[in-house]
């Protein structure tokens, strides 16, 4: 501990710390300012700016994961498709939509179109062991009700029409090819939408202290010292809080356990990177209007699925095709190189072993993944997009990822989690968020799993009040028709989702 670090004093005290100027503590604190407007509230973050890495519209597909078309919530196991995922996280992400509508009523949210558009979402299918698992997937989603209007076709001209970009060049005779899509689906700019919920939140008082990165927290008695590092001065200041939610992606493991969170004792961090494709031919851009997944390779981890995706951010209608695997030891995509290095400790150092034996295939994928050429990227994308002429195309880097290593007994030890996971203290004065997606579609569903775990004595108060934020609250949509349709159509007028 630095001598400037050891001297630095509580200099002021707030009810509740947010680190993390992302979308999972914007939407934390715009709960709690409904559910406790006395509340005060105070967010650090280490970069500059609002939503500049995870939540950044670039460093993440903005798919708004309702598994409408990701193939992999429904995984083939044994001869049998398991929808039991696809159920959950469509389930969640109506949460999303109904806590968005809420806050637009409430004027917390002002623009809808800013951060939520209707795009249709496809999945594609490529060969007949392919095509067969995906009509029967249709076969089970078709006839349910959160599963709205799906269709399937491995028709040639159906294709085309739906997907021309994709038709354009390729051979249907050579390989069958199907797809199953559904229009209900979003592009959603989590970016804008973090913009917005943080402006609301600094004309309602929150202190947000941008250039500041928490550096340690430190229990102090029932409460807890945040000590944040001014990046440009090198200044040090303590806020003492009485509840801490560490949103800091892949530095909320470290902060988590520096804070001395022992359900987080043994767990380790998996850093992920990737690359996209970037259209840069508006003409291009055009013929192309859909959120298109694919299978995943053979040892590629769930968010390295090929998805060709149509983007609206900023209003101007953007395509990516990725993400390509990457690595990178960088915990963040603005992080150290050493990050991965200074995560090892005694206790995760199994869990870390048991990973590198477990997943050699996942290591061997990110190896061959970060070879590739630009020319090989450009060849996978030809599988989604044959006429792709790679003057029209550009790399940009996507966001860091950070793969939770939970520990496991032998002869595990550790396994590796691709999901969200949310890790509080016993009595709830502290919380973290680990994982990745589909993270941010569902963060409002997360956060009502915090209120739960971390306010237990206030949720008795505050029922009332979450059931105006989130109407389905204490419901299962997935078992209750009647209130799904009554929810959809309320989100897709309020979201303007109905307008074309």
């Amino acid at each position: 501990m630095s001598s400037a670090k050891k001297t630095a004093q509580v200099t002021e005290e707030v009810d509740v710390a947010l680190i993390g100027a992302g979308i999972m503590s914007a939407t934390l604190g715009a709960m709690l300012r409904e559910l406790e407007p006395s509340w005060t509230q105070m967010v650090f973050e280490r970069l500059d700016g609002p939503a500049l890495e995870s939540s950044s519209p670039w460093n993440n597909a903005g798919t708004g994961h309702s598994a409408l078309c990701e193939l992999n919530y429904t995984p083939e196991k044994n001869g049998k498709i398991d929808v039991s995922k696809a159920l959950g996280v469509n389930e969640k992400f109506q949460v999303s939509r109904q806590f968005w509508a809420h806050q637009l009523n409430n004027g917390i949210l002002t623009d809808p179109k800013a951060f939520i558009n209707p795009v249709p979402h496809v999945s594609f299918a490529q060969g007949e062991i392919q095509v067969d698992y995906l009509k029967r997937r249709y076969d089970l989603l078709s006839g349910n009700h959160m599963f709205p209007n799906m269709k399937f076709t491995a028709d040639e001209a159906e294709f085309a029409d739906m997907l021309p970009l994709m038709a354009k060049g390729r051979d249907f005779s050579s390989q069958k090819v199907a797809i199953s899509w559904t229009e209900a689906g979003t592009d959603v700019n989590f970016g804008a939408l973090t913009k917005q919920f943080l402006t609301a939140a600094k004309a309602a008082g929150t202190e947000i202290r941008y250039g500041n990165e928490v550096v340690d927290i430190k229990r102090d008695g029932s409460n807890w010292k945040v000590y944040a590092k001014n990046v440009h001065t090198g200044d040090y200041s303590v806020v003492r809080a009485k509840f801490v939610f560490v949103g800091a992606g892949g530095y909320a493991l470290d902060l988590l356990r520096k804070a001395g969170v022992r359900e987080v004792s043994g767990f380790a961090g998996f850093p992920v990177s990737g690359l996209w494709l970037r259209a840069k031919n508006p003409e291009l851009v055009e013929q192309h209007s859909a959120k298109v997944y694919g299978k995943a390779a053979v040892g590629a981890p769930p968010m390295s699925v090929p998805h060709l995706d149509t983007r609206v951010i900023d209003g101007e209608k953007g395509l990516l095709f990725g993400p390509y695997g990457g690595w990178s030891p960088k915990f963040l995509k603005k992080g150290s190189y050493l990050d991965l290095f200074k995560s090892i400790r005694p206790d995760n150092i199994p869990s870390y072993l048991g990973v590198a034996v477990q997943e050699f295939g996942l290591t061997k994928y990110l190896v061959s993944e970060v070879a590739k050429s630009f020319e090989k990227r450009v060849e996978a994308l030809k599988e989604y997009v044959p006429s792709a002429d790679p003057n029209d195309w550009e790399t940009v880097i996507a966001g860091q990822r950070v793969q939770v290593i939970k520990p496991a007994g032998a002869p595990h030890f550790g396994t590796l989690e691709f999901g969200t996971t949310l890790v509080n203290s016993p009595e709830g004065s502290i919380a973290g968020l680990l994982g990745a997606s589909p993270g941010a579609s569902i963060t409002p569903a997360v956060m009502v799993e915090l209120l739960e775990r971390c306010f237990g004595e206030h949720m008795i108060h505050w029922a009332d009040k979450i059931q105006e934020m989130i109407p389905s609250y204490g419901e299962k949509l997935a078992k209750n028709k009647k209130l799904y349709e009554e929810m959809w159509e309320f989100t897709q007028k309020t979201l303007q989702l109905d307008e074309s």
